[in-house]
Order: C-alpha cells, then structure tokens, then sequence
C-alpha cells in the first residue's frame, strides 16, 4: 500500500501548523453528523462523532492538551478517508464503530496551553474529575463501552527513541494498570497493536519510533482506562528533522491509524508480542532543538571553551505561534543532542549585554566576527 499517496490524497489541506483551534476545526465538523455532548469550562462546544457499522468499537479523543494538535490534524486526514469511496476505507467503516472527541480542550488550544482554562491538566484528572471536559471524556467512555482507546498526544521535541541520537518522530504506550507495571491481556492487546504500527512505520522512520515510560499513575485517562480492563494505547506525535510543524509527523500518525486497524480486524489478538513491543527503544530526554560546540569565552577573566544549548518556546503572539529560541544548558552536554548543530572551532562569543551567555537569555548572539545566530539560526 502507498501510504504516503493515500494520505497525500486524503489530507484535510485546511489544517496546518501547530495552531489548531475549534475555529479551524468546526468547518470540517459541520460536513459530519456530530454532536455537542457538553462545553467547556468557558463555554465552548465539545463534539462527539460515532461512526461506523463494525462490530469492534473504537474510542478515539484528541487535544486534551490544547497545544498538541498533530494528531488532531491525522484524525481529520482519517475522516475524510473513511467517508470517501475508497476500498479501505469502506472496509474499516464495515470492521468499526468509532466513537471520536476531536478536540477535548477547546479552551486550551485556543490558548495554545497544555491545561484547561482552569489551568488544569486533563490528563491528570481521571479520579478527581474535576472539570467539565474530564466528566465529558468519561461519561463518553462509559456510555460507548469501547474495545479499544486511542488516546492522542504530542510530545516536545526533547526526546529521542533511545541515546544514539535517533529522535522520537512518533511514540507510543500500551499503559500500566497497575504499580508492578505487570503486563495481562488487556495490556497485551494494546502492545500487539503498537507492535504492528511500529513495523510499519520502520518502514518510513526506521529507528525513529519510541515507548513512553510506563509508570503508574491512576490520575492518567490511559492508565485508568487499562485498569478499567480497556485495551488502551498512547499516541505521541513528536519531531522530524526540520519538521517544526508537525506536517509530516501529522503523516506517520495516519500511517499508524490505518495499519493498526487493519492488524485488528486481520488477526486474532493474541498474547506473543510483548517481547517485541519491549523492544522498542524507550524514549528519553536527549535532544535540544539547538547545540553550539565548542564556544570561546571569557569566565572570570580567562578565556575557556564550552558547549551551550538553545530550546525553542512556542509563544502565542497576535494568534500566531512564534518559535523564539532560549539558552536552556551551559557545560559539557554529554549525552545530548542537537536537532541544529554548530562547531564554533573556539571562536569567540559576543552579545549585546556582558557577552556571557546565560539560562533563559535570548539565542542571539555572535561567533567571531562574521557569524551572527538570531534566533538561534545562522544568519
């Protein structure tokens, strides 16, 4: 199967970027038979949207994180695949009913912020329930009584699929239902399924694919939904190498959508890959999005050599998300990574305050006489 063509065909053109608010979504929505299930905290409509004849019921929810929106765009690309004429998608429509809440923190993507407009993190409120968008994704779950969940994350670019300096494009989670992190059938299931999307996706990002750690926390929707005895898998759409807005990672998602559902309905689910699915290297906290080597400059009066790193912040100024890059580590930076990386070949740094570079200081600065970074890039 050409995948990349299919997603090419299929693609919901309209969305792009990292901003994706209900405003850019409820166009889409108003072609679909879609419900309004509830609001959030400040008023804003929460859509549910079933689908499907099949009799293995999937529950997919998305954006309960206001700024990870990546795979929000997938899910939009799977729509338009499965009410096209297609012949996957006529027979995924045949295999599933599918439960899916787009966006689940309107609120929070409109501030483009992790939390809700309470400044709380969804998916860290599944025993609280607290707040209304929690309320809504559990009475959804309780009510569709789902063979499997798809819980769908963007996770930051620090992180790598292992420490060889391999980054994490797309990660994923069979979560634990309990302390000991034991694996039983219902945990088995979700691993099976995420090996299957693994190996597809070597195909595409080889080594580029992580699983996220798998410590237990019942305060977590995927945790508390696997010790609710539903097979449940975390999606976490990461970095590509100059993909800053998640375009093509948007693609590795659909990717991994469509290959695990044919692995559902083309196997019986089975307890022999486990092993594998351990396998998958565990991602880790490795990568800056910049890293400058061996820097020139003046401490105390003496002139040394160092390393320093610079990490984009994704700032919301005027309704636009501006990338700004700030000094984020000064030292040796053993074991880290770069996704842009510069050698100074110990030329002299300088920047309009004391020529010192400093944590949380604006990248912008010069090396020697002729090399200007702003914003973290070489000018």
């Amino acid at each position: 199967m050409d995948y990349f063509e299919l997603h090419k065909r299929y693609k919901a053109n309209s969305l792009f970027g990292r901003y994706i608010t209900l405003n850019d979504v409820e166009p889409l929505l108003a072609n679909l038979s879609t419900q309004i299930i509830g609001e959030s905290v400040l008023g804003k409509p929460i859509y549910k949207y079933t689908v499907g004849t099949g009799k293995r019921r999937i529950f997919m929810w998305s954006q309960m994180h206001g700024n990870e929106s990546t795979t929000t765009k997938a899910l939009f690309d799977f729509f338009n695949l499965i009410h096209s004429d297609d012949e996957l998608g006529v027979k995924i429509l045949s295999e599933f009913t599918f439960c899916f809440l787009p966006m689940v923190n309107p609120d929070g993507a409109e501030l483009y912020t992790r939390e809700n407009a309470n400044k709380i993190d969804l998916n860290r409120d599944s025993v609280n329930l607290s707040q209304p968008e929690s309320q809504l994704l559990r009475q959804t779950f309780n009510d569709f009584q789902p063979d499997f969940c798809y819980n769908l994350h963007d996770q930051r670019t620090i992180y790598g699929a292992g420490d060889n300096g391999n980054v994490a494009t797309v990660s994923f989670l069979a979560p634990s239902y309990n302390e000991q992190r034991e694996i039983n059938e219902v945990r088995s299931k979700a691993m099976n399924v995420i090996v299957a999307m693994n190996e597809e996706l070597q195909k595409h990002i080889p080594n580029q694919v992580g699983r996220f750690d798998d410590g237990f926390n019942l305060n977590c929707v995927g945790d508390s939904f696997t010790y609710f005895n539903v097979p449940t898998i975390l999606f976490e759409a990461g970095h590509f190498e100059n993909d800053y807005h998640r375009e093509f990672t948007r693609k590795m998602i659909f990717i991994a959508l469509i290959s695990g559902l044919k692995h559902i309905y083309e196997n019986d689910i089975v307890n022999n890959k486990n092993e594998i699915y351990l396998l998958i290297p565990q991602n880790n906290t490795v990568f800056y999005d910049f890293i400058y080597k061996n820097v020139k400059i003046n401490y105390d009066g003496k002139k040394i050599i160092t390393n320093f790193a610079a990490q984009y912040k994704e700032e919301l100024i005027d309704g636009t998300i501006q990338f700004n890059a700030y000094i984020a580590e000064i030292g040796d930076l053993k074991g880290k990574f770069g996704h842009y990386q510069y050698n100074a070949h110990k030329m002299m740094y300088s920047d309009d305050n004391d020529s010192i570079p400093k944590i949380d200081q604006k990248a912008d600065f010069c090396l020697g006489n002729d090399i200007k970074i702003v914003n973290g890039l070489k000018k």
